[in-house]
């Protein structure tokens, strides 16, 4: 059984004002899954991409819109949005308050293409020495 202590995993900065801290993945030696919180400062988040795998995103406190292609909804505290996979999707924090939110992808690495980018973002993939 290996037991895993989050309280001994860092945080990084993402992007502007969006700390991320990788719980779940093939780091990890997880198989199937790559979980991971992130503290969102208001007005940051994240922009328009997709995932080859389904994602779960939950609201674990504060509220955010979040896009899925052209629907835009406010999340707030305690829900959760399905994002199909290769669907184009993103949020910012619009709480005045740091969004604290929670992301699991059906695989064990963190892919993801970004809207007007080149090439696919690849996180998480292997351990580091």
């Amino acid at each position: 059984m290996q037991i895993i202590d989050h309280s001994l995993q860092p945080t990084e900065e993402w992007r502007p004002g969006v700390l991320t801290k990788m719980q779940v993945s093939a780091v990890t030696d997880a198989a199937a899954l790559c979980i991971f919180e992130q503290w969102v400062a208001p007005g940051a988040g994240t922009p328009s991409h997709t995932h080859p795998v389904e994602e779960v995103l939950t609201v674990l406190e504060g509220q955010a819109e979040l896009w899925l292609g052209d629907e835009r909804e406010t999340v707030s505290t305690g829900q959760s949005v399905i994002v199909p996979a290769g669907s184009w999707h993103g949020f910012r924090n619009t709480g005045s308050a740091t969004l604290h939110m929670q992301a699991i992808l059906a695989a064990p690495i963190f892919e993801a293409s970004y809207e007007g980018q080149p090439g696919v973002m690849n996180r998480w993939a292997t351990k580091t020495a």
